[in-house]
């Protein structure tokens, strides 16, 4: 398993856009991926749109990303790459 944190630097959080862009990116590897936001810890699948979004997570949140399955360490880079371009 791979895990690590992340700190949302978009003051609008995950709204619908880039949940939908990260669902779809999760969605290309076999690997499971979690997000649980810290504050409350409160967890979804980065496969689930509607549970990415439940989620609520807002600017200055700190999330932590749980990766594991076959290709886990692409599916970990990959996602981390992607948090840092979109929502950094």
């Amino acid at each position: 398993m791979k895990e690590f944190e992340f700190l949302i630097g978009d003051p609008l959080g995950i709204h619908a856009r880039p949940a939908g862009q990260l669902v779809k990116l999760v969605q290309e590897f076999e690997s499971e991926a979690t997000m649980t936001l810290m504050r409350n810890g409160k967890s979804a699948s980065l496969k689930r749109l509607l549970a990415v979004m439940g989620l609520g997570a807002k600017g200055g949140d700190r999330v932590r990303i749980e990766v594991s399955g076959k290709d886990e360490e692409a599916a970990a880079r990959g996602i981390e790459r992607w948090l840092a371009e979109h929502l950094g």
